[in-house]
């Protein structure tokens, strides 16, 4: 038996970055590590440049998530006016990057997900600098605002963090239904499940994903290949 965190995310939109080439911004179809990584972190009030904690946040926590509902694909035409690059000029707010009359227009497209909902599990390792209790409590009352993703992307229902004990990932899964006041969203078939580590999963692995999403330095925005397994959660068993 095995305790286990589990929390809801659901916005009208959400963008789980994937590798972006050029001015195109992909996202997965399902939260990243680097993002769940984020949620914890601003939940605690670690911020982005406490390259420290962050590295340690992320070697203290495995994670699965049961994606409820896919979400629509939304792909955003994105401009942005900004000003050419200059040697020995740096511009720290936008107001100082408007002010400069040489402006060139970037363009970029940029996916999000629209009204996508997930149920995501943690465990901690041994030896964790935080346990169970202190992420709930974190999730319940966070210090920093939490995003699905990006900025852009706030949650719109509270994330329900609560603690269960069980014997597999499925049964952990099992004992939290859906978000109720989502019933039209949410898909009525069999759901996908995406867990990492070892993670007793009680259920079949038929996949194995290397995604880029582990965060080697935040400063810098960069990230290591992660191994995530994938199986399938059939709701009648």
């Amino acid at each position: 038996m095995s305790n286990y965190l589990l929390f809801q995310l659901y916005g009208p939109l959400a963008s789980w970055g994937d590798i972006a080439v050029g001015e195109y911004r992909p996202s997965f179809a399902h939260p990243s590590k680097s993002a769940i990584i984020g949620l914890l972190a601003a939940a605690l009030g670690i911020r982005r440049d406490e390259e420290e904690r962050q590295n340690s946040l992320a070697a203290t926590f495995s994670f699965a998530v049961r994606v409820d509902a896919m979400g629509v694909l939304l792909r955003d035409y994105h401009t942005t006016q900004v000003p050419s690059a200059k040697r020995g000029v740096t511009h720290y707010t936008r107001q100082s990057e408007l002010a400069i009359d040489d402006l060139n227009t970037i363009l970029s497209s940029r996916d999000y997900l629209c009204d996508a909902v997930y149920t995501v599990a943690i465990t901690v390792a041994n030896g964790s600098p935080y346990s169970l209790e202190e992420f709930a409590s974190a999730l319940a009352m966070p210090v920093f605002t939490l995003y699905l993703g990006r900025k852009s992307c706030p949650l719109a229902m509270p994330l329900h963090p609560q603690i269960v004990n069980a014997a597999t990932l499925r049964d952990a899964l099992a004992s939290v239904p859906p978000i109720a006041e989502l019933t039209d969203i949410i898909s009525k078939d069999d759901t996908n499940v995406f867990w990492e580590g070892d993670i007793e999963s009680g259920l079949a692995c038929q996949q194995v994903i290397i995604r880029r999403d582990e965060p080697r330095s935040r400063k810098r925005w960069q990230f290591s290949d992660r191994r995530e397994n994938y199986g399938v959660f059939r709701k009648e068993e």
